[in-house]
């Protein structure tokens, strides 16, 4: 794989978290919490379901145990996240999914091994100043911001960024051994999502209306975002050269794509600002990318 083959692929999984965002906004005016998540994943295992002979010819089982907690890790980490969103302002929620930057990085250093240069710190800084600033909003004379949210949901929101970045650090552990595969990872990741969302259901006896998610087209889009975002993601830590600290940085593009959405899709206000925010982030990038 060429050497920068896995930032174009990185790229190409910030941009579909990015529109994926802008899927959700629209498929939960449609569908509860519980039924968008169920029925995203059981779509995105449905296609991901031709690689199943692959799967099955998995050489080493002693990947499943890993593959079963990174499953169980995204499971808890989307639930943390869709609630804590839904209890707290989106502005808020922002700054603290910064977190996962930092989370990130101590993953990177202390279970993969890597070592983070000047340069490194330089563009890490330079994203979360863009960051900061896009979700701090500052001069801003709109009062719901100062909305109270109890510690309860700040400590669910800060465990569904950890989670999520520990997710990212279990793909590059995975990815790097060399004989497992992007799509036998993906099905049976999806597989496991599907399974625990439906315990999950069960045992909490959350009602699910089926028949009127299933007509929610926004989660088939975010469904097959999702999919093609991850083959992307795992192809990309094939690569020797690949880096979970960098990684971190890419994929931050998906900032850019909610920006252009809520430019063009919700007519949202001040996109001067949030496009001078994005100029930081991209500066970042580069020289971290550049190191």
């Amino acid at each position: 794989m060429s050497s920068y083959l896995w930032i174009a692929l990185v790229a190409v999984y910030g941009i579909c978290k990015g529109t994926r965002e802008i899927f959700k906004k629209f498929a939960m005016k449609q569908s509860s919490v519980m039924e968008t998540l169920f029925i995203y994943v059981a779509l995105s295992f449905v296609i991901v379901l031709p690689y199943a002979g692959q799967a099955f010819s998995l050489e080493n089982w002693n990947y499943m145990y890993l593959i079963v907690i990174k499953s169980f890790v995204i499971f808890i980490a989307w639930i943390c996240s869709f609630r804590a969103l839904s209890k707290m302002p989106v502005s808020l929620y922002g700054v603290l999914d910064l977190s996962r930057i930092l989370f990130s990085t101590l993953y990177g250093i202390f279970l993969v091994g890597e070592t983070i240069g000047y340069m490194h710190i330089i563009g890490l800084s330079l994203v979360s100043a863009g960051l900061l600033l896009l979700k701090f909003k500052p001069f801003s004379k709109n009062k719901s911001d100062k909305e109270k949210v109890d510690i309860k949901t700040i400590f669910i929101a800060f465990s569904g960024c950890a989670l999520t970045a520990l997710s990212g650090a279990l793909d590059k552990i995975l990815m790097r051994k060399g004989d497992l595969t992007s799509n036998q990872l993906q099905f049976w990741y999806m597989l496991f999502l599907v399974i625990f969302y439906a315990l999950y259901i069960i045992f909490t006896k959350t009602e699910i209306n089926l028949k009127s998610a299933l007509k929610n087209k926004w989660i088939y889009l975010m469904s097959i975002t999702l999919v093609i975002g991850d083959k992307a993601l795992f192809i990309a830590n094939n690569d020797p050269n690949c880096t979970v600290t960098l990684m971190t940085l890419i994929k931050q593009i998906s900032c850019i794509v909610v920006i252009l959405g809520g430019k063009f899709i919700f007519k949202e206000k001040r996109i001067l600002y949030k496009l001078f925010c994005a100029c930081v982030i991209i500066a970042g990038i580069v020289v971290a990318v550049l190191q």
